[in-house]
């Protein structure tokens, strides 16, 4: 037998023993089981049903547990990492493929510690990291919410891994790095926009988690919100609004409505995200917008109107014959029809033609009219 072939088996028995290390380990470590519950919670009462809806838009539970057009909530959306696909899970309240049996303490240990009812560890793409310094209040509300819901009968497809990242109790070493449960951001009960911002985009808008990017090991980076990059979309940096002349203002309308008339529409994954912030009282998103604008570094670009490289000369044939009829400042479509200007668009001004490029090819397929007309502020 070579030298080689021996330092490969030597490889693989070390590996082998280890899996067993770990394996042993883990069934030390790991979590015990969570009894099945046999009757259904008392219906809650219309307030808190919509307290509790506002609970789960704020966390945008819909936007990753709906696929496609099917059942709300009834899972099976693929989340693409760079690690391969995970499917989101049934979380109404079906007895068999749902959380329809889990105890309100299953629920939050799975919210706080990123553990399932049954002792499995569940994916970061469920972000428990933010989620776990959430208030005891929000996360009851979310659960009597949804357990609230019409029950419905299905099961995801199984997750598409590499190995050996499909061997679950490697998330016991990767929660011992990026898992800090606490709740440390919860804020007074009365408080200010800054604090009540704060509370949601680090908890239930998990806004790092788009928009912070991933090392290679899955986690996300440090310092938070400097970009990232999700199913083929640019997530910009949050700490570069100004910079890129975004205002309070602007950001609210964005959030709220989907549409800035001075910067755009929202595009890929950000789009739905808007759409379930528009069903939350203007003051939460107010709040969020509060926040973000005081995370800015300072502007270290120059004007919007500076940045016209020769380079970039050439488009602009193509710009006027599909574009300017309704994104150029002098265009009947953009003061009549509501037509954002480009000029200080994400897509464009991004460092990364990324998202430009799937505006293109992909469109944003509107279905509502006007935000600022047509969806009015409705309290939950």
């Amino acid at each position: 037998m070579t030298t080689r072939s021996l330092l490969r088996l030597a490889g693989a028995a070390a590996f082998a023993a280890g899996a067993v290390l770990l394996r042993a380990l883990y069934a030390w470590l790991r979590p015990a089981p969570l009894a099945l519950t046999t009757a259904p919670p008392p219906a809650p009462s219309d307030a808190i049903l919509a307290a509790g809806a506002r609970v789960v838009a704020l966390g945008d539970c819909m936007v990753c547990h709906t696929a496609g057009k099917g059942p709300a909530y009834a899972g099976g959306f693929p989340l693409r990492t760079p690690f391969g696909t995970i499917y989101s899970t049934n979380i109404t309240p079906d007895p068999d493929t749902g959380i329809g049996r889990w105890s309100a303490q299953a629920f939050r240990r799975a919210m706080r510690e990123g553990v399932s009812r049954d002792a499995h560890l569940l994916y970061p793409t469920f972000p428990y990291i933010h989620y776990t310094r959430m208030s005891d209040r929000d996360i009851d509300l979310a659960w009597q919410y949804l357990m609230s819901r019409t029950p419905v009968k299905a099961r995801p497809p199984e997750n598409e891994l590499m190995f050996p990242l499909n061997f679950r109790p490697l998330l016991a070493f990767w929660n011992m790095l990026y898992l800090e449960p606490g709740t440390s951001a919860i804020p007074a009960s009365q408080p200010t926009p800054l604090a009540r911002g704060r509370y949601l985009v680090d908890t239930l808008g998990h806004c790092a988690s788009c928009h912070s990017g991933l090392n290679p090991i899955g986690g996300e980076r440090r310092p938070p919100f400097k970009g990232g990059s999700i199913d083929g979309w640019d997530a910009p940096d949050l700490t570069a609004l100004a910079a890129n002349a975004w205002r309070h203002a602007d950001l609210v309308d964005y959030l709220r409505g989907g549409l800035s008339p001075a910067h755009g529409a929202a595009k890929g994954p950000m789009r739905p995200v808007t759409e379930r912030l528009a069903e939350v009282p203007r003051a939460d998103v107010e709040a969020i917008a509060t926040y973000l604008m005081s995370i800015q570094d300072a502007p270290a670009v120059e004007p919007v109107a500076a940045r016209q490289a020769p380079a970039v000369l050439p488009g602009q044939a193509l710009f006027a014959a599909a574009c300017a009829a309704c994104h150029a400042e002098p265009a009947p479509m953009m003061r009549l029809g509501g037509r954002p200007s480009l000029a200080r668009s994400s897509a464009v001004q991004g460092a990364s033609p990324m998202k430009f490029v799937q505006t293109v090819l992909r469109g944003i397929p509107w279905k509502h009219g006007s935000p600022f007309t047509c969806r009015p502020s409705r309290t939950r």
